[in-house]
């Protein structure tokens, strides 16, 4: 905006609440769609072009949502002393760099992007780096954090997504994103590497700006705390107890041992949407589920508690979980103010041990048996609130004496999601089997990964059929 005002023209106004959020409703539904398009370049994953294709859509997401909190701060406004360069975000820093690369192992060789130079600040007329080399790019107290990222992908071939500085000619400094998967040769040996690599610094120097100057306010963070405690009530009031193992009101033989977790995050991050729940039905099956809604705050809270209520009461009435979510969504696209949220639902019939489930955009649940564990495949759903009139899949899974089920919301593994968060859990699986209670599996993972330092809140709830 300009910084002076012209004698015939009036000064130009900061778009309004209102406009903004309906571009912030438009943005989060196209998340949803591209959400959707994406799990069908998963099945095209071993094949080298469907691979970058759904690296796009990966990549498209992940920049969908800088925009949604760059858009966030537009609507809420400048804060009392922020800079006014800093008020609202520039529009050239609304989406991140992108660059590209790939490093064969057979062959040593190394191919880059001409936006990759940019972003890292080398001569184009370079050579590109091995993946021995470029690490002399990266902060000294980054480079561990790189180092194990590349080498759980070459050894273990474990997808990457993490971030890292590094340190360019001048001495500037820039916050990068790697996402990336090994390329595996007939024998299954790690043959090559490919990446994309964002410049995610302006957004991440304005979330420090925001974070550093409420921190610094007394007035707002006297209204965080206040604001922090309400909807620490209000999830208290409608969340199941997590100390000690869940307990429902079985009228026959227990079938279910469940226990359940909330984890806060590590800063004073004000608490968000996520839930769990397990509930016991008229017809004597037992519903779990857990979801999460976007942002944090009494609004977002309050929010959840109205979504929790709707699955309940939509549970009792017979709902199977493919049109409980369908419900949900149209619940969502009819609320005031534009929300965005994920969720599994699952209806568990102990006399088949048959688990009836439906997704909208989280993470599937996970199945533990004799040692292993798998990832059970996900049927169609786009995220809460993205699109009108979607329809929600089904898949059915029969389970087994003894079985573990693990449902959690995005976040529970810091500094992970998706695959490479399932993964790390899937890790787990010997030691997770040899435990005697849900309670017994609950505290294993919480001790793995709950003590952690956590951007975001998470829930995780375990289930261990008994009979």
């Amino acid at each position: 905006m300009p910084s002076h005002l012209s004698a015939d023209r009036p000064a130009a106004q900061p778009p309004g609440r209102g406009s903004v959020d309906a571009l912030i409703s438009q943005t989060r539904r196209l998340k949803g769609d591209v959400d959707a398009v994406r799990r069908d370049a998963e099945e095209k994953a071993d094949h080298p072009r469907g691979r970058w294709q759904r690296a796009l859509y990966d990549l498209a997401l992940h920049q969908l949502n800088d925009l949604d909190e760059h858009l966030a701060q537009l609507r809420d406004g400048p804060l009392p002393t922020a800079a006014p360069e800093l008020a609202v975000p520039a529009p050239g820093s609304l989406l991140s760099r992108v660059g590209s690369a790939e490093w064969n192992l057979l062959t040593d060789e190394a191919s880059w992007s001409g936006e990759l130079y940019r972003i890292l600040g080398r001569d184009p007329a370079a050579p590109p780096l091995t993946l021995d080399e470029l690490p002399s790019l990266v902060l000294d107290e980054d480079r561990p954090k790189l180092t194990t990222m590349v080498t759980n992908c070459l050894v273990d071939a474990r997808p990457i997504d993490g971030e890292f500085r590094i340190a360019r000619q001048g001495g500037d400094v820039r916050t990068v994103h790697m996402m990336g998967e090994p390329v595996l040769d007939t024998d299954g040996s790690t043959a090559s590497m490919w990446a994309v690599l964002r410049d995610v610094s302006e957004l991440r120097r304005s979330q420090r700006v925001v974070s550093e100057t409420r921190d610094s306010l007394p007035d707002q963070r006297q209204d965080a705390r206040t604001e922090h405690r309400l909807a620490v009530e209000l999830q208290e009031a409608v969340l199941p107890p997590w100390l000690g193992s869940l307990r429902l009101p079985h009228r026959g033989p227990r079938t279910l041992d469940l226990a359940a977790r909330r984890l806060s995050a590590s800063t004073h991050t004000l608490i968000g949407g996520d839930w769990y729940d397990a509930l016991e039905l008229t017809d004597g099956e037992t519903l779990l589920s857990v979801g999460d809604l976007t942002g944090h705050g009494v609004g977002v809270t309050s929010n959840m508690t109205m979504l929790l209520g709707a699955v309940r009461g939509m549970a009792m009435a017979g709902a199977p979980p493919g049109q409980l979510m369908a419900w949900l969504n149209q619940l969502l696209d009819a609320t005031v103010q534009p929300a965005l949220g994920s969720a599994v639902c699952c209806r568990y019939r102990p006399g088949t041990r048959t688990l009836v489930w439906a997704q909208a955009g989280h993470p599937a649940p996970l199945l533990f048996r004799d040692g292993t564990g798998r990832v059970l495949g996900a049927p169609d759903g786009v995220l809460l609130g993205a699109t009108s009139g979607a329809v929600y899949g089904q898949a059915e899974e029969t389970l087994e004496v003894g079985d573990l089920l693990l449902l959690h919301t995005d976040g529970l593994v810091p500094g992970h999601t998706g695959t490479a968060a399932a993964n790390l859990l899937l890790d787990l699986a010997p030691r997770l089997t040899g435990t005697a209670t849900a309670q017994d599996c609950l505290r294993t993972v919480v001790q793995e990964f709950g003590e952690c330092e956590r951007a975001d809140n998470a829930c995780v709830l375990v289930a261990k059929i008994t009979s």
